[in-house]
């Protein structure tokens, strides 16, 4: 996704294992999808590696996933806009807060 005109995933790094099954999908995803997604997105640097370690900041399980799977999760990954997620302390934020309280739907009359 893009915020304010500006992509916030710059690089995308594919791991994966080139014997072992749980990777069967990325590799199948890399034959087929891969070279498609880096031509529709000259913007974004995609690097494969080979190896099993999760160095990446961000990391997506795609274990046993099928290509289309792997394919769908790239594009969340491209789309995302990569602030970190900030838990709200209530439900209901204000600069300038009610003075008769918040409203509820346990009100009695």
């Amino acid at each position: 996704m893009a915020l304010r005109g500006v992509w916030q995933l710059k690089k995308l790094v594919v791991s994966y294992c080139n014997w072992g099954g749980s990777s069967r999908g990325i590799r199948a995803f890399m034959e087929s999808e891969l070279p498609a997604l880096k031509e529709q997105n000259p913007q974004l640097e995609v690097v494969t590696e080979l190896n099993r370690e999760n160095k990446n900041e961000r990391v997506v399980c795609v274990r046993n996933l099928s290509q289309d799977e792997v394919l769908e999760a790239a594009t969340k990954l491209r789309n995302s806009l990569g602030r970190k997620v900030v838990k709200m302390k209530t439900r209901h934020v204000t600069k300038q807060p009610s003075v008769q309280g918040t409203w509820s739907t346990a009100l009695k009359l």
